[in-house]
């Protein structure tokens, strides 16, 4: 990285970047991470973590080029940071388990963020803090969601989840009747809400679990349109009770 960096004998693109223009490729490095694992792919998992890697010295290089710090500064820092919270695991035999108690990663992030506040860095505080605004929807939806249910704001069965969902669909069809489509569409954000807060009472992850929704229906659109060409036409030379019926076909085929 150090030589695509270098003005003159470098790669003209590579210099050309910054933290704000490789940041998109990193998010994107990191979805394909994901994707290759839910694949169950672990040769392209082998890859993908490569340019994963790739991303993280990138970024160091760019803020070693600025004085700030470097790769090795980064290693450094994760390991003492995984070391820090793991006191169960790393302190001596006497203690090995003195600090494996329920809560005591959250104590040990908190010790970390009056550390920063100390050293003129402080953070947002209150129960919803520290969820970052660039994460996924859906993700930041289900971390904020684990955070106020910390704090005791939560149901304690899924039901009244469910319950939720369903009055949050009420909402949108009332909104419908009244031709309120653009109401309507907001009010499907807090659908989505609850949706994901039923998925977190069933411990399931929803961008996952979207992810594996996603490969489904590609998977029995691709044999609607599979079973078309056998017939000499496509999806738009058929009707939508013709495609429906594939796709049943499709959904029982899987079993």
């Amino acid at each position: 990285m150090a030589a695509l960096r270098t003005p003159g004998s470098g790669c003209p693109w590579d210099l050309e970047q910054s933290f704000e223009t490789i940041a998109p490729y990193t998010i994107e490095e990191a979805y394909e991470v994901a994707d290759a694992i839910q694949r169950g792919d672990l040769q392209d998992l082998r890859d993908e973590l490569g340019d994963l890697l790739l991303q993280s010295v990138y970024h160091a290089r760019l803020a070693e080029e600025q004085g700030a710090f470097s790769f090795g500064d980064v290693v450094e820092a994760v390991t003492a940071k995984m070391i820090r919270r793991h006191p169960h695991v790393f302190a001596d035999a006497n203690g090995n388990t003195a600090d494996a108690g329920h809560g005591f990663w959250e104590r040990i992030k908190a010790e970390e963020r009056a550390e920063r506040a100390s050293r003129g860095k402080a953070e947002p505080t209150g129960a919803l803090a520290g969820v970052p605004v660039a994460l996924p929807a859906l993700t930041r939806a289900l971390k904020l969601q684990e955070k106020a249910g910390r704090v005791g704001f939560d149901w304690n069965d899924p039901r009244a989840v469910l319950a939720k969902i369903r009055e949050e669909a009420d909402e949108i069809e009332a909104e419908l009747d009244r031709s309120e489509t653009a109401k309507a569409g907001m009010e499907v954000g807090d659908l989505l809400f609850a949706v994901v807060n039923l998925a977190r009472h069933l411990g399931a992850d929803p961008e996952a679990i979207l992810r594996a929704t996603n490969a489904k229906f590609e998977r029995r659109f691709q044999s609607i349109e599979r079973a078309l060409a056998a017939q000499g036409k496509g999806p738009k030379d058929a009707t939508l009770a013709e495609m429906d019926a594939l796709w049943e076909a499709a959904k029982t085929g899987e079993g």
